[in-house]
């Protein structure tokens, strides 16, 4: 209400600004004039939200002359107009939007480029919301009046005008943390407040020794249990990790705005204790969020937010449970839910999980059962890894109900028996809380979940039988994502290599392998003389040798890689079916036995590169580098001699062939067939030529060898 009586206190000023009236209230007296300036200050200063989300600070209604021009105009920024609610019949001749310096909208003046950023004649307008950005980084504040102007005829369709001594919203500076006497190490630099959702904490220290620390926020004169949790700069929910002095973004959930908190603290919810904080400005002149809002209403009583684009819901009734599970995720994205392998903690080994997806017209709740940290393969006959219930014996226990795709948000509803029939799945108990696993991830070509993106680092308990509905959910957001620059992609092209070394190692996110070969990830993916997936050039009729060190031990379904060269980019010979496989030409690193079999040929002892303890690996793509990425790695390697994998290209090798794995798909990449060095080296999208010579080569075997040497001491 106080809201809504300020907007009409602004259009009563401006629709009275063009009256005689106000000329009368000023002669009357210095106290009617004193007031009416106060009431002037309140609204053009002061500017708050209105109902409904905020959209920047007010400027006003245009005047309309002509064609029906008309809207409201706010200042989302600097260089910004918002429009709302913009009509324009389209009759004009030669009509823009206009803006300049002068008293009043005239042939002086300039062009502002429509929302498309074009400067096209405009056209037809109907009650449309958009925005305006004024060219060559001209200010609002260097401006006096927008208008809808026709240069042929010279004539003002509809202007506004610009207050004097306007100030824009701009980002908003709000203090720094410090360390509070008695608990963990907590420090920032300056805390900006860059939208009505958005803060960036500078140079941001927390040693991360508290158990249950979370960003929260909340009302009140200092920070109380009484508040929320504030997703942290990649979405999660759980207690967060330690920092040493970095800069992060996070984003108010749902659609919660700044003008909804107070302050702003690091807290510990376990022992309720503030470990830094600082309070947030009333009436902040801030740009507002980009952020789109997408309320959701789930339909069981339960709700728990796993992250802030995964929430699970759910319902226990009789012998039966039902879930549901919501994500903002792309369309070959899944969802995943399940119990936990362990009854001390959360652990994917061992759990009981439900994959939930869309595909075209159909949704998916399928049963998995998972005995490795790896995709579903043969192990001496039989399947391990992620496996679905069906393949290795078991049963599919969800029985799919409802499912949904609305907003870019996957809702899939299923239920299951409590104690279900198939002894490899877990019982959902009631009389006390149980450990949970989640994951979001993108599907492969045949609809299975790779290696997943999103994922909790720290245990996750939930109590499915309350006697109280608990629900800690809230409307889903999303922006526009600015992605990252995909790392460097290497070439090997060097007639004096004819040797190489292949090892594994992390296939380092999404700007590692996933962005250079545009495939879904499974975790490793093949580091070629030290390289992540380069592309090699050989020639024909030159011999060259792979010396594979990928994991030799067929009993492992996590860590056995022969190496293998197709025509087919993906990899994974042995998943395929027969059918499958005929279409494939097998180049080297297989031979079939006497019942047709395939028999990988290059299963050398395992050199792997790995995380160091304690790095998360979902912060791969804050490396700016691979080569920043890779001094990270920590090598391990297992005694014996390499295998060796000898070819030698000749004219029926196609132009592109493709190194692999024989037991995993995506881990390899493209090998360039070519008749001379001299042909251009140049492939699609490659931004970097690595060459070497033998002795670097050797330098780089000798260099992993030390590493296997010094982790084996």
């Amino acid at each position: 209400m106080e809201r809504a009586f300020g907007r009409m206190k602004r259009e009563l000023f401006f629709f009275c600004c063009t009256t005689s009236t106000v000329r009368w209230l000023l002669r009357s007296s210095a106290l009617l004039r004193l007031t009416l300036f106060a009431a002037i200050v309140a609204t053009v200063v002061s500017q708050k939200p209105e109902d409904g989300p905020y959209r920047g600070k007010y400027i006003g209604k245009f005047n309309s002359y002509h064609h029906q021009a008309s809207g409201d105009v706010y200042a989302v920024d600097e260089y910004t107009f918002l429009l709302t609610g913009f009509n324009y019949d389209g009759n004009g001749v030669d009509t823009f939007f206009w803006s300049g310096a002068s008293n009043r909208p005239g042939p002086q003046g300039f062009i502002v480029p429509d929302e498309y950023g074009k400067t096209n004649i405009l056209e037809r307008y109907f009650n449309k919301d958009f925005t305006l950005r004024l060219p060559d980084n001209k200010k609002i504040t260097e401006v006096k009046w927008l208008a809808v102007y026709d240069l042929n005829s010279q004539n003002n369709f509809a202007d506004v005008y610009i207050p004097e001594d306007f100030e824009p919203p701009v980002p908003q500076r709000a203090g720094s943390l410090s360390t509070v006497a008695g608990g963990p190490v907590v420090s920032s630099e300056t805390i900006d407040i860059l939208d009505s959702k958005t803060l960036r904490i500078s140079e941001f220290s927390y040693d991360g020794k508290g158990s249950q620390v979370h960003f929260w926020v909340g009302v009140g004169p200092s920070p109380s249990s009484k508040g929320s949790k504030v997703p942290d700069e990649l979405g999660y929910l759980d207690p967060i990790r330690a920092y040493d002095r970095e800069t992060i973004t996070l984003e108010l959930p749902g659609d919660m705005t700044i003008f909804d908190i107070d302050w702003f603290s690091v807290y510990d919810v376990e022992t309720r204790r503030d470990y830094g904080s600082i309070l947030i400005s009333d009436d902040l002149n801030v740009p507002p969020s980009l952020v789109r809002v997408t309320p959701h209403t789930e339909s069981l009583p339960n709700c728990r937010q796993l992250h802030k684009n995964l929430r699970v819901s759910w319902e226990v009734f009789g012998p039966q449970i039902t879930i549901q599970l919501a994500g903002n995720v792309r369309l070959d994205e899944y969802m995943s839910f399940g119990l936990s392998g362990s009854d001390q903690r959360s652990q994917m080994l061992g759990a009981d999980v439900v994959v939930a997806f869309i595909d075209g017209h159909r949704g998916y709740a399928v049963d998995y059962n998972i005995t490795s940290l790896a995709p579903c393969v043969q192990v001496l006959g039989q399947n391990k890894g992620v496996c679905r219930d069906d393949v290795v014996g078991g049963l599919d226990s969800y029985q799919l109900h409802t499912f949904s795709r609305e907003n870019d948000i996957n809702t899939i509803t299923f239920r299951r028996l409590l104690i279900s029939s198939d002894p490899g799945d877990k019982e959902y108990l009631l009389d006390r809380p149980m450990y949970v696993i989640w994951a979001m991830g993108r599907l492969d070509s045949n609809n299975e979940p790779t290696y997943h993106d999103v994922y909790p680092k720290r245990n996750v308990q939930m109590h499915f039988n309350t006697t109280e509905p608990v629900n800690d959910c809230f409307s889903f957001t999303s922006r526009e994502m600015n992605l990252k620059d995909v790392w460097e992609r290497q070439q090997i092209f060097d007639r004096s290599v004819r040797s190489f070394t292949a090892t594994l190692g992390p296939a380092g996110g999404k700007r590692g392998y996933q962005g250079i070969t545009g495939h879904v990830s499974n975790g490793l993916a093949w580091y070629i003389n030290g390289f992540l997936v380069p592309e090699l050039w050989l020639r024909r009729g030159l011999t060259y040798s792979f010396a594979v060190r990928g994991g030799n031990n067929p009993h492992s379904p996590e860590f056995y890689h022969p190496l293998v060269i197709t025509d087919e980019p993906h990899g994974g010979f042995d998943r395929l079916s027969d059918a499958k496989q005929s279409e494939i030409r097998v180049l080297a690193g297989v031979e079939f036995t006497r019942r047709g079999r395939p028999k990988p040929t290059a299963a050398g002892p395992l050199c792997l590169a790995r995380h160091p303890e304690g790095q998360d690996r979902r912060l791969d793509d804050n490396f700016a580098t691979f080569k920043k990425f890779n001094r990270t790695l920590r090598w391990s390697c297992d005694s014996g001699d390499p295998a060796r994998l000898e070819i030698t290209p000749n004219t029926s090798w196609p132009d592109v062939v493709y190194y692999n794995s024989f037991t995993h798909a995506n881990m390899g990449w493209k090998i360039h067939i070519v008749d001379s060095y001299a042909q251009s080296a140049r492939s699609d999208g490659v931004a970097v030529v690595l060459r070497f010579t033998a002795t670097s080569a050797l330098l780089l075997l000798m260099a992993i060898v030390s590493s296997c040497w010094l982790s084996a001491g």
